[in-house]
């Protein structure tokens, strides 16, 4: 009974929230494409022919996004968990961090890539400070491939949670790259602890 009424508030608070019903208008997968799209309105980094590489893919509403600005590029959409196709994107179902996973991406970009983006979360648990931690550590790792492929100039994106590992990737990411923002889209629920770090131009050490 307890988990039927969670499932139907949770459905309850989808339909009064504005960004879900113009997800399912305008046909995205997810409420979280409004989130790329402002983050893309203030950075401006997805651009025509560039190659982008998506984390935590599925189920597709930022690859959505990604293709009606990219076109002509190459992108690369990798998650656990499956995806329904998207014309002109690549899927691989698999975890990055795992070697034969890490090694298709570095073979299919050809150890170079523009834009490293990822919208990981962990499976929340209830402990808010524990599913902090984990996506944070998501971060760290996405973090870590983005500064052995990305071109020079390239772009990392994260999708972060404010908690004790904040202090920790936001520290590394000033050390591995040129530009850090750290930025809150209207379309994150004000509620949440979320927040994406922008990060531009790779550091070379």
């Amino acid at each position: 009974m307890k988990k039927n009424k969670i499932s139907k508030n949770w459905l309850a608070k989808q339909k009064r929230d504005r960004y879900f019903k113009q997800s399912k208008v305008q046909g995205f997968r997810s409420r979280s494409a409004f989130k790329l799209i402002e983050i893309n309105k203030k950075f401006k980094f997805l651009k025509q022919n560039i190659s982008l590489l998506d984390l935590g893919s599925s189920p597709g509403g930022w690859s959505q996004v990604a293709i009606k600005e990219i076109k002509v590029g190459k992108i690369l959409s990798v998650d656990i968990k499956p995806m329904d196709k998207i014309d002109k994107i690549d899927f691989l179902e698999g975890d990055f961090v795992q070697p034969d996973i890490y090694k298709k991406i570095m073979t299919y970009f050809n150890n170079s890539i523009d834009v490293v983006m990822s919208d990981m979360a962990c499976n929340t648990t209830g402990n808010k400070e524990l599913d902090s931690f984990k996506t944070g550590e998501l971060c760290l790792n996405a973090m870590d491939l983005a500064k052995k492929i990305l071109v020079e100039d390239g772009i990392f994106l994260s999708k972060v949670f404010m908690g004790s590992i904040f202090k920790e990737i936001n520290q590394k990411a000033k050390e591995s790259f040129k530009k850090v923002v750290n930025y809150k889209p209207a379309a994150s629920k004000k509620e949440s602890k979320e927040i994406y770090i922008f990060c531009k131009g790779v550091l070379k050490i």
